[in-house]
């Protein structure tokens, strides 16, 4: 049910629609949990149904008619209990690493491109939480911002993120050296 509890959590400071949600959750919600529109819309009417969230019906013109939802009494209730428990520890669940790891019998040149790929996309996200992050900080420094702001779950969520990125970002640099010594010509397909 964590997918329930990231919606309930990004809905706890304001209300949104569907679609601004699921704008939300690709820029900032994005660096911790992840899901479609399609999955976002239906756990909001599931969680509707269970009286966790209320929704408006706006009218718009040239538009269609959007839905705002906010989190209820019963919803705020099931975060604050979701916030007391101990999670289950992460776990690494990668499909590239599953690559990696096949290495010896898989194709190197693929591989690499893989692992290339996987590169530019940690780039591009991390490009976007640390915009995010300075987005959330303002015109104040890191200091000052802990010492005042409001917003430190997202700060700490984003710098998680960040971390998370960058780190992905080193790996694949290391894997991509490891590679280049161990196989400097172009590959055959496998080794």
């Amino acid at each position: 049910m964590a997918l329930r509890n990231a919606l309930l959590a990004a809905l706890i400071d304001r209300e949104s629609s569907g679609y601004d949600l699921a704008k939300k959750f690709n820029s900032s919600v994005a660096n911790f949990w992840t899901a479609t529109p399609q999955q976002l819309y239906r756990e909001l009417e599931k969680m509707e149904t269970e009286g966790l969230l209320s929704a408006r019906l706006v009218k718009q013109d040239k538009r269609p008619d959007k839905r705002i939802f906010s989190v209820t009494a019963a919803g705020r209730a099931a975060l604050l209990g979701f916030s007391r428990r101990t999670p289950k520890p992460t776990t690494v669940r990668d499909e590239l690493l599953v690559q990696v790891e096949a290495l010896a019998h898989g194709d190197v040149a693929s591989i690499r491109a893989s692992i290339e790929a996987h590169q530019k996309a940690s780039r591009t996200r991390l490009e976007g939480y640390e915009q995010r992050l300075a987005d959330i900080l303002g015109s104040r420094t890191e200091k000052e911002f802990l010492a005042t702001g409001s917003r430190l779950g997202p700060y700490l969520t984003l710098n998680r993120g960040i971390t998370f990125e960058r780190e992905n970002i080193a790996w694949a640099d290391l894997a991509l050296t490891v590679l280049s010594h161990r196989y400097p010509g172009p590959e055959s397909g496998t080794s």
